[in-house]
């Protein structure tokens, strides 16, 4: 409380300059917008508990401090289509799946890169009014690329932020494990576009030392390069919008295999380092589509999502990802804001990641029968309390979880059933600022 305090009192002195007359008419967050700087501080966190299945019954809770400033170039200093962005992370916590659950996949999105973190720090640059959008600095590939404001709906990180097949295949970059980057976005018309970018791959920016402050490429192996070109409407242009995009990525940084070691045996086995490659891909098609929407002037409706996920190249840890869901925005009378939602998903092992899997489980005693799907499902409610406070109760549910944190077990992890609860605040608007 004692940050968030400082930092109000801080935005607070930020608003010096606006003059007296302005001010007045509204608070200093919103004062300094209007000159261009936009502030955000939010906080988000998540709990969750297993009722039954995993290893043991436990309850886990995570959380991030999120601090954020937008600097709009041209209101500051005339310099047209320019603009700065900046994020800094405080998370803290812990993970019920490493702690109680034994699968890989987290069933609270926010946890990861436990730190204080320089999560973004970008210059970007519009041109062409607007055709032509490029943005460098440091960032993370997953804000920038197979992003929905669907997914984070849900509180499983099989969905929020991202579909997790892209990182358990590849090094695609995560929120908030900042690394050097730049993409750029080619708006074709109002509905047509081509996106493309390039991330630094370094296995240091993931670690728990590592703040996201540091200017260094050292670590540095490789790059990705993500990709999409897609078609995408809004609510403003037609009654029920939908986005298609085709996507992908070429990742040309350093990873492990998933089986085999140096040697060429089990490397969970002998104990031996995992042999190290380099090169591989994936493509992705995804969706969403709303189905209804009673009256044009609101959001209210429902509306259909998925993805489609499959590798091209590489020794992967997943072979395909499915996922699809639903989501009800506007429920009950005077609940146009709160949501309504259900995503289940399908997380296909390859024959290398299923062959490290059997291997440990006979290692324990037991048999080779490893199931080769994890799904993931989730039903969540989503809350708007008041315009600062959201809070979204929600229930998931685990069909033959991967075993990853227990990969000396002899038989199988019995299905997981998750009881969660998210919560949002905005304390600039709960503050009145």
């Amino acid at each position: 409380m004692k940050t968030i305090k400082g930092l109000v009192a801080l935005a607070a002195g930020m608003g010096g300059f606006v003059s007296a007359a302005h001010a007045s008419d509204a608070g200093p967050v919103t004062a300094l917008a209007d000159k261009g700087v936009t502030l955000s501080l939010s906080y988000t966190a998540e709990a969750a508990s297993n009722l039954t299945g995993g290893l043991e019954k436990k309850t886990a809770y995570a959380g991030q401090v999120y601090v954020g400033a937008d600097f709009d170039l041209d209101k500051i200093a005339g310099l047209k289509g320019g603009s700065i962005h900046t994020a800094v992370t405080n998370r803290a916590g812990k993970n019920l799946s490493n702690i109680a659950l034994g699968n890989n996949t987290s069933v609270q999105e926010i946890w990861g890169t436990q730190n204080t973190h320089l999560a973004i720090f970008t210059y970007e640059q519009k041109l062409f009014n607007g055709a032509l959008d490029i943005e460098a600095g440091k960032s993370q590939a997953n804000i920038h690329f197979l992003s929905s404001p669907y997914y984070c709906n849900f509180q499983t990180n099989s969905a929020c932020g991202n579909p997790t097949f892209v990182f358990k295949n590849s090094n695609f970059t995560y929120f908030p494990a900042s690394s050097w980057m730049a993409h750029a976005k080619v708006n074709f018309d109002k509905n047509w576009f081509a996106h493309a970018g390039i991330y630094e791959v370094n296995p240091n920016r993931k670690q728990p030392t590592d703040n996201g402050f540091t200017a260094s490429f050292s670590g540095g192996n490789g790059f990705i390069v993500p990709f999409e070109f897609g078609y995408g409407s809004t609510h403003a242009e037609t009654r029920l919008p939908r986005h298609v995009i085709v996507g992908g990525w070429i990742d040309r940084g350093e990873y492990n295999d998933p089986l085999r070691d140096k040697n060429g045996g089990i490397a969970a086995i002998t104990g031996q380092a995992a042999a190290v490659h380099k090169g591989r891909s994936g493509i992705y098609l995804r969706f969403d589509q709303t189905l209804t929407r009673p009256d044009p002037k609101s959001d209210r409706g429902l509306a259909v999502f998925g993805v489609a996920m499959t590798n091209v190249s590489g020794q992967v840890e997943e072979s395909h990802f499915f996922e699809l869901g639903l989501l009800q925005t506007g429920t009950f009378k005077g609940r146009d804001q709160d949501t309504l939602g259900f995503v289940i998903n399908d997380q296909h092992f390859s024959d290398l990641a299923t062959q490290r899997f059997n291997a440990l489980r006979v290692a324990a005693g037991g048999r080779a029968d490893v199931k080769r799907d994890q799904i993931m499902m989730e039903v969540a409610y989503g809350a708007q309390i008041t315009p600062a406070i959201r809070i979204s109760p929600n229930l998931q549910y685990i069909i033959h979880p991967d075993q990853s944190g227990a990969p000396l077990r002899a038989t199988a992890i019995p299905d997981i059933f998750v009881v969660g609860f998210k919560f949002n605040v905005d304390a600039f608007k709960l503050l009145g600022l």
